[in-house]
């Protein structure tokens, strides 16, 4: 069943199937790029790092993963999407691994440059399959699904990764989860979507760069990732070394209390996907939808600003996880904004030039974030730059972006 056939009002086997194994490679994607974050106290406080330096390791990985985007939306809209998504997730795994062996920054440095290569392939496959093969009722809650994995990524990585250093040590963690992360190639080289049910675009119906780039609704699109960004990085990669150097939380506790905001995430991003699609199943428009979600749900979640202000620990966390929860609201409904808008024939393109510009956030936000606690020897200023994204991106998604309705290319 492709995206096109409206009528259908369930998805088939291997429907679930496919969207089972995308769910669980995104866990283990965003595992893997955050493990250094699980790591940093300890990995910085052997290699003698500064906040800065490590600021600057977290931000390494998107220099590759945001340029890459080009190169990932070209090859998922022309070549198999099971070699596509299989090799990148053979060259992440494999760099996770290494960075078990690391002992110097630039080695480390180099791992990060190579990780964010393999991991770019990711959203615009997934945005590929789904645009193609998943109706507009059910693309709230298949992206709501996936969006749900890349939450309990984090989560199972602050929570096992926690407790894995806490006992074994940094490189451990890294050994554990390259080679596990590798038994994934096995069921996708089995079930993985055949060429054939992810119908390629002839190259006389793909919209070209500049006709997407002409579109004022991908220019929201671009400027709300970014800002979705600035603010989930900075939980992924800051919130772990917060609770141990600001709130003074042990490895173990950290492990346990740091993963709470993620399991919030994911089950509000797998609530907010599911109704989403009832509403819009029940006449609501996909304009009214999405984007009372995604404006409603980033003003909501600003309320991640208490947490840094309050003395009680306790209540740090109580605010943590309620901003959690209404971050995950909107994010199911991210990418089927861009779906609609693309259709299947610039899906790809488009995703990979919106994850592009969306990861410069990640370029920049996690060394920022290290700046100013380098500075101000706190993370309150971290705090008010993560509400202001929030802000911005709310303006962006309720106002930039147009209706949601596919785009007439020139070429369809």
């Amino acid at each position: 069943m492709t995206a096109s056939s409206g009528v259908e009002t369930r998805l088939s086997l291997v429907q679930w199937l496919v969207l089972a194994l995308l769910v669980v490679s995104i866990g283990v994607n965003y595992i893997d790029r955050g493990t250094l974050a699980v790591a940093s106290p300890f990995l910085s406080a052997e290699l003698h790092l500064t906040k800065t330096q490590l600021g600057m390791l977290f931000s390494t990985f998107f220099w590759t993963y945001a340029t890459f985007q080009l190169v990932a939306g070209w090859l998922v809209d022309r070549h198999d999407m099971r070699l596509v998504l299989g090799g990148g997730f053979l060259i992440w795994s494999a760099a996770t691994l290494l960075t078990g062996l690391a002992s110097s920054f630039a080695a480390i440095f180099v791992l990060r440059l190579l990780l964010g290569i393999g991991e770019s392939v990711a959203y615009p496959s997934y945005s590929r399959i789904l645009a193609g093969n998943f109706p507009e009722r059910h693309r709230g809650t298949a992206n709501a699904l996936i969006d749900a994995g890349s939450k309990c990524g984090p989560a199972l990585g602050v929570l096992i990764g926690g407790l894995v250093v806490g006992q074994f040590g940094w490189r451990a963690l890294f050994f554990i989860l390259g080679i596990g992360g590798l038994l994934w190639l096995i069921p996708w080289g089995i079930w993985g979507p055949h060429p054939a049910s992810v119908k390629l675009p002839g190259d006389g119906h793909c919209p070209g760069i500049l006709e997407i780039l002409g579109q004022r609704s991908a220019w929201g699109t671009f400027l709300g990732l970014f800002c979705v960004n600035y603010a989930w990085y900075f939980l992924v990669f800051w919130l772990p070394p917060y609770l141990v150097m600001e709130r003074h939380f042990t490895a173990n506790m950290m492990a346990v209390f740091g993963s709470m905001p993620f399991w919030g995430v994911a089950l509000s991003s797998a609530t907010g996907g599911w109704a989403s699609d009832l509403w819009i199943a029940r006449g609501g428009s996909p304009t009214r939808v999405r984007k009372t979600f995604m404006a409603g749900g980033m003003l909501l979640s600003t309320l991640i600003l208490p947490a840094a202000i309050v003395h009680d620990s306790a209540t740090s966390m109580v605010f943590l996880i309620v901003s959690s929860l209404c971050f995950g609201i909107f994010t199911s409904n991210l990418w089927a904004i861009t779906q609609t808008l693309a259709g299947p024939e610039a899906s790809g393109k488009w995703t990979g030039w919106q994850n592009m510009f969306g990861n410069f956030a990640g370029i920049f936000g996690p060394w920022f974030t290290g700046k100013i606690v380098d500075a101000t020897g706190q993370f309150l200023l971290a705090f008010v730059a993560v509400c202001v994204a929030l802000v911005v991106g709310a303006f962006a998604f309720s106002v930039i972006v147009g209706d949601l309705k596919p785009v007439e290319w020139r070429a369809r």
